[in-house]
């Protein structure tokens, strides 16, 4: 309504974007405050319980500085590769950022997945469960793998298909269509990467994935898109194919230091 103009409402185009992003997420904290407030869930709070304590904040700055710095690495990294992407045409560049989008979307229930397995990790610590936590993770990394072996699987076949509804112009579909094929090549991998390093966050270890993020994605997959797309030649296949090869690589090392077990005696 905001983009493009409806009734009362004047036509805004990106600004309307912006405007519908800020109503959206304002009434989600809304809605998020009134739960709490109001005791619709399990968790209720009282004016009473609204008090500082200092030690409980500190270690929960602490125990947030290894997602933070997830986080930017994570970002930072996309930024990079979007100027790669942006050596290589606006048309190129709009498919890639179609296709990542797409993409974004259909990894929701992903995210929830693996923020699952580590609301589950830190409830089986908690519980001095260990064993059962790490049963939880391979579950929920099986689960979750099936979903995105799924939807890898729809990416392969419907990838031009997909593309075209959000843009007709052939290289727009081109490039947008590669970027998902390509990219879905590494989702069941993906899938257990996240919930893995997802589960080491839920035990309080912010460190282990932030390494792990780091080695991938700034020391390998940036390196490699820019090498292989443009010193090769290879073109935007190069960024695709260093986004997929990232993934397999994060996916690997997180499964093998979760398997050292160090994330069971971590103390928060």
């Amino acid at each position: 309504m905001f983009i493009f103009g409806f009734g009362p409402i004047p036509e805004m185009g990106v600004k309307g974007a912006a405007v519908a992003t800020n109503i959206g997420r304002g009434t989600a904290v809304l809605f998020q405050l009134g739960i709490l407030f109001f005791g619709w869930g399990k968790i209720k709070l009282l004016a009473k319980d609204l008090v500082l304590n200092f030690k409980v904040m500190l270690n929960l700055i602490n125990v947030s500085l290894g997602g933070i710095a997830q986080f930017l690495i994570g970002t930072s990294s996309w930024i990079f590769l979007m100027r790669i992407m942006s050596e290589f045409g606006s048309e190129v560049l709009a498919g890639y950022t179609i296709a990542i989008r797409v993409m974004m979307f259909t990894l929701m229930p992903s995210w929830g997945m693996s923020n699952a397995a580590a609301t589950l990790v830190g409830q089986n610590l908690g519980a001095k469960q260990p064993d059962r936590a790490e049963r939880s993770v391979w579950k929920t990394g099986k689960y979750n793998a099936i979903f995105m072996g799924t939807v890898s699987l729809g990416y392969l076949i419907f990838a031009k298909t997909i593309i075209s509804w959000f843009n007709a112009t052939p290289e727009v579909v081109k490039s947008g269509a590669l970027c998902l094929q390509v990219i879905a090549l590494g989702y069941i991998f993906y899938a257990y990467g996240m919930v893995v390093t997802q589960a080491f966050n839920g035990a309080g270890d912010t460190k282990t994935p932030t390494k792990i993020n780091l080695i991938s994605f700034w020391f390998f997959q940036l390196p490699l898109a820019y090498i292989s797309a443009l010193v090769l030649g290879w073109g935007a296949i190069g960024v695709f194919l260093a986004i997929t090869l990232a993934e397999v690589l994060l996916a690997v090392l997180a499964m093998i230091w979760f398997k050292k077990g160090k994330w069971k005696e971590v103390q928060v």
